[in-house]
Order: C-alpha cells, then structure tokens, then sequence
C-alpha cells in the first residue's frame, strides 16, 4: 500500500511537472469504496490522507471505525433525503447537481453549525449515464447555489467519457478547465478541479486538475 501510494503520488508529480506545476498542487483522495474497513485503515496507515466514498452508506460503515483522522469525500450521486448523514460524515461534497440538492446540503450543515465544501458535478461527456449539470446549465447552478449558508463551493468536478478514446477523454478534462476559468470570473472561490482517475488521472494532471480520485491504483484490483 504505501508502494503504490508513493507511485501514485510520483505519477502526479511527473503529470503536474508537464503542466508548470508541482505535485503539491493535486490532491490525491484514495477511493475506497467497496473495501473493508482493515484495507482502508492500512491505506491511512501509509500516509492517505484524503478518502473519498461513492455511497453515503460507505462513509456510515467506514468513518467513524477509521482512526487517524482523514478527510473524507463523498464523490458519488447524493441523493436529497440522504444530505443530512452526508454533511454528518463528509467535509466535502464533489457531486452537487442541482440547486435543491444544494439548498438540503445547506440547511443541514447550518443546523449543524458545519460548513461543508462543496463541488458542482459538470456531465462534460454527453452521456446519459453520468449524472452532472450540462455545460450549458453550469452557470446558472452556480448562480443559484452562491449565496446558500452552509456552503462554501470550491470547484468544479466530472468523470470522463467511458471510451478507449484518449482524445475524447482529454476534451473531457479540457472543457471542465475552461468552464472553471470563465466562471471563475464571477464566482472566483471556484478554484478546484476534480476529474481523472486510476485510467486517466495523469492525463487529468496535464490538464490542470488539482483533485484527482485513484481507487485501483492505490488499493489494487478488486477480487
């Protein structure tokens, strides 16, 4: 674990080298949906720092047994009346897709007195199985979201098009680079890329990603 994880964070370091950057730059959250909490804790163990779960009722299973004190993301679709154990569990939300999934995020971490940070979730690859604003929509969630108490949204976030196609993917991670710098404009607290993964995460790097989501690459293959 701690081999790959010094990989992964080598692989970055060259990625952010190619872009004018430093490995510093990028995040790297260990995904760690679907193993157990004894994998998850070794990975902690070995320097991960920053974890990120699919489902909320991972993060229930898995946060409060994990000792050393990691961030934790929720990365994958959230659903409404899910929000309150999300903020409960979570620091950072990259999936917010709508306005009303916001406004619930918002209500709980105010009730809480937290407040949770949080990325709106871009459908830069056109296909109907992804969830994700459209590029076309993204600046009207941003306009709607600003402004909601609770939240503090940081950046943007996509997952590339399901293809072999390496040019297609790398327009993936372009668009969402562009989207960021013209919308930053109006809302500048959004810095943040979050885009590539165990097959493309380098790729994502040279494209200005300064988050980057690596499940395989750091834990191994699934059994």
């Amino acid at each position: 674990m701690r081999d790959n994880l010094a990989s992964v964070n080598d692989r970055v370091s060259e990625a952010a080298i190619r872009s004018g950057r430093t490995g510093a730059d990028v995040l790297v959250v260990a995904i760690s949906k679907t193993w157990p909490v004894e994998v998850v804790q070794a990975a902690v163990d070995a320097g991960a720092d920053t974890l990120g779960e699919n489902r909320v009722q991972g993060g229930q299973a898995k946060v409060p047994a994990i000792s050393g004190d990691p961030d934790w993301h929720l990365v994958g679709h959230l659903q409404r009346n899910k929000a309150k154990v999300a903020v409960d569990l979570f620091s950072t939300i990259q999936s917010v897709d709508s306005v009303r999934l916001a406004r619930e995020i918002g209500k709980h971490a105010t009730n809480t007195g937290k407040e949770v940070a949080i990325h709106l979730q871009v459908n830069t690859s056109g296909e109907a199985s992804k969830f994700g604003v459209t590029p076309d929509d993204l600046k009207t969630l941003a306009g709607d979201v600003f402004g909601i108490e609770g939240l503090n949204v940081q950046g943007l976030m996509t997952i590339a098009a399901n293809t072999n196609d390496r040019d297609a993917v790398r327009v993936c991670f372009s668009e969402l680079r562009q989207l960021r710098d013209k919308i930053s404009a109006d809302h500048p607290s959004i810095v943040d890329l979050s885009m590539g993964m165990t097959g493309d995460f380098e790729m994502a790097v040279e494209e200005g990603a300064t988050i980057v989501r690596v499940g395989t690459a750091i834990f191994g293959q699934r059994n």
